[in-house]
């Protein structure tokens, strides 16, 4: 796997993102906080995964990354609403996010178009190994 452009981006967000969310009150810290945390985390971590997995499953893990981006998205304007960012940070959150979605959507859309072929042609060679060679003759009932 070498280094993309969206490994470093959302490492660099990641890392500012986690010492805001431990300066929520007390009131947020173990739900708000714990949340921004954890879909952050998950959402790099579901990225380093689609690097290394091949095939079907790499698109399987991009589209998990894309509902994952969605999902912080909501919950940092959340936090924003409720004055746990500054519109400042909300806005730096929200331009980080936004390139790092463009990223995923780039990539989303190379693993389409070359997956689109080879996809194709090993639906055929399953289909044609699929097909039954020649189905046996059947015989008649032995009573009518």
């Amino acid at each position: 796997m070498n280094e993309s452009p969206i490994y470093s981006r959302t490492y660099d967000f990641v890392a500012w993102l986690l010492p805001q969310a431990i300066k929520f009150p007390r009131a947020y810290r173990f739900t708000l906080a714990e949340r921004v945390q954890r879909r952050a985390l998950d959402f790099q971590e579901t990225l380093v995964a689609a690097g290394l997995e091949r095939g079907n499953w790499r698109a399987v893990r991009l589209r998990e990354a894309d509902t994952q981006l969605a999902q912080l998205r909501q919950t940092l304007r959340l936090c924003q609403e409720l004055g746990l960012l500054t519109l400042r940070q909300y806005e730096h959150a929200a331009e980080r996010l936004a390139e790092i979605g463009r990223l995923l959507g780039g990539w989303q859309k190379k693993l389409e178009a070359t997956g689109s072929a080879d996809g194709a042609r090993r639906r055929v060679e399953q289909q044609s190994q699929e097909l039954p060679r020649r189905l046996p003759e059947q015989e008649p009932p032995d009573e009518l």
